[in-house]
């Protein structure tokens, strides 16, 4: 396999790999293309490459940014950012973690948070108050896991998975 037919399948499997983890998949295909570039890309190198407007690509390269999966760089005597992804899978991993803890999980504890003082007084608010209760504990120590995962150093991970 040359290496135009790698790089376009890599960027497509990121595309789909990263829909399950929350990301839409331009922003994947984006982030995949900075992931194998040995070099800082521009907004017209990605645009060129990905064959995307310039609104697409400055959209998705300000939320790859926000999400802390990229970073701009100003090269020296020009004027165009290049951008560049995180490599480390440990900190590109944490991130995802901790903005999807942001974006899904914290709202939901929110909610469940509230619909705590629903007062059981019949059978039906007994039945849904006990529902509430078990998906709010679920909810609580899933975030209290994610919150240890994220705190953890690579290395305690690497070794985990290698068990």
């Amino acid at each position: 396999m040359d290496l135009h037919i790698g790089k376009q399948k890599f960027i497509e499997s990121w595309g789909r790999l990263a829909s399950g983890w929350g990301v839409p998949p331009a922003m994947a295909q984006l982030h995949a293309l900075l992931l194998i570039s040995p070099e800082p890309l521009t907004a017209d190198d990605i645009r060129s490459e990905l064959d995307i407007s310039a609104g697409n690509a400055s959209m998705t390269l300000r939320s790859l940014l926000e999400w802390g999966l990229i970073y701009r760089e100003q090269r020296l005597n020009e004027r165009k950012d290049a951008y560049s992804a995180e490599k480390d899978m440990w900190k590109v991993s944490r991130q995802i973690i901790l903005n999807r803890k942001k974006r899904e999980l914290e709202p939901m504890l929110q909610v469940l948070d509230e619909l705590a003082c629903v007062e059981e007084n019949c059978e039906n608010s007994r039945h849904f108050c006990s529902v509430v209760r078990d998906m709010r504990k679920f909810s609580h120590k899933a975030n209290q896991a994610l919150d240890t995962l994220v705190k953890a150093e690579s290395g305690w991970l690497a070794s985990l998975f290698m068990r």
